[in-house]
């Protein structure tokens, strides 16, 4: 199963009010592996920089004048997530409506949002009343963000990577016997989740021989014999 962990940074919290991304950055998954492939794209808002903008990501307009328009890019990121692979975001509502809007003003094909699974849904699911921050997050799992000290789209992504990891039970989830539900609900299993029993029993590995010898030493023992009480 191939996912994309994804994040943006961008100007403001709205783009009906003029605001763009600024940064994307993404690490490919495979059976909630890092494969090491990863998209990490800084992009000209075509706007100037809010002063707050600029303490949050570091980014100034000077160092965004000469880099790429969305449009420019637009097709390359669509390339890289795939069109059909599950995009992993912390707050997936956020991300979602920037990317849609600008692949809209590029006239580029949208993502439909139940492709993405919201890191930060999960994270209030799982430990409700708890802070639920990617900082939060990364406090809970004695996960490294040490170098988070101005947030960056690929960094965080990396480390949005092994939280999400840790959410679903670690590098090998499947031990857990519970995955973590998708947007829709298909091919998660819940915490009342059993095996059912087999269509067709296995047969036996015992001989005929060896059945024999196991009823004569049970017959040995008499009715003490453990095997007597599920006869």
């Amino acid at each position: 199963m191939r996912e994309i962990v994804l994040d943006t940074e961008t100007t403001g919290f709205e783009p009906g009010e003029g605001d763009r991304i600024v940064e994307i950055g993404a690490i490919e998954l495979f059976n909630h592996m890092p494969t090491g492939r990863t998209y990490h794209q800084y992009i000209n808002p075509e706007r100037k920089m809010p002063s707050s903008a600029f303490e949050v990501h570091g980014l100034g307009d000077d160092f965004l004048a000469d880099k790429p328009k969305f449009a420019e890019i637009g097709l390359d990121f669509l390339e890289f997530i795939g069109p059909d692979s599950r995009l992993v975001i912390h707050n997936a509502k956020f991300d979602m409506k920037f990317l849609n809007a600008e692949l809209s003003w590029a006239k580029m094909q949208l993502i439909a949002n139940e492709r993405a699974l919201d890191t930060l849904a999960i994270a209030r699911r799982k430990f409700p009343g708890s802070p639920a921050s990617l900082d939060a997050l990364c406090r809970r799992f004695s996960i490294d963000n040490s170098s988070r000290t101005l947030h960056g789209a690929l960094l965080d992504s990396e480390i949005l990577a092994e939280v999400y990891l840790e959410l679903i039970g670690g590098r090998q989830p499947g031990f857990g016997l519970q995955l973590v539900n998708d947007t829709k609900g298909k091919g998660a299993q819940s915490d009342t989740w059993r095996p059912s029993p087999r269509p067709t029993p296995l047969p036996p590995r015992l001989t005929a021989q060896e059945n024999e010898a196991h009823v004569a030493f049970v017959a040995k023992i008499g009715e003490a014999a453990i095997w007597k009480r599920y006869d």
